[in-house]
């Protein structure tokens, strides 16, 4: 499998199932437009991003977190500034994890990811790892592809906790 170095996220949340990318990759505008209501809090009255108060569904695009097309909250990630600077691939490299970074996060479902994903990148590698998140995120009752965060198989509609 060849891996995309873009996708490889310093932090543990692989690009290559994150909705960002998914929604521009299918040129799903209606996903697209449900993200930007959840991130400015649309959704439940709580956003779940800061700064997302004018984000539209043109926002909703990342070549990976590593590309030079990120997405706006990956372009002002703590995270990845931080692995930059101490020379790091990844928090998987770094015995502070987890560190201030991780613990203020400001996405629930990213933190607890981060927090499952750093200690398997540590044990099995990057080549595994991707492999396994890939894996990892197919409805067990149709195998239809599906996203980091997602609740429910847009194809089958089963209830899903992949995270």
């Amino acid at each position: 499998m060849p891996i995309n170095p873009n996708f490889v996220a310093p932090c543990g949340l692989y690009c290559g199932v994150c909705a960002i990318h998914i929604a521009e990759r299918d040129n799903n505008e209606k996903f697209k437009q449900r993200l930007v209501n959840l991130y400015q809090g649309n959704v439940d009255g709580k956003g779940t991003l800061p700064n997302s108060q004018h984000l539209t569904t043109q926002d909703i695009k990342c070549g990976g977190c590593l590309s030079d097309d990120t997405f706006m909250h990956c372009r002002q990630c703590e995270i990845r500034r931080c692995t930059e600077e101490k020379g790091f691939s990844g928090c998987h490299e770094c015995d502070d994890f987890p560190c201030a970074h991780i613990d203020h996060f400001s996405m629930t479902v990213g933190k607890k990811v981060i927090l499952r994903a750093i200690p398997y990148w540590r044990e099995v590698g990057t080549e595994k790892w991707i492999q396994d998140e890939e894996a990892r995120y197919v409805c067990p009752n149709c195998g239809n592809t599906l996203f980091r965060g997602v609740m429910r198989c847009n194809r089958c509609k089963t209830e899903v906790d992949l995270d």
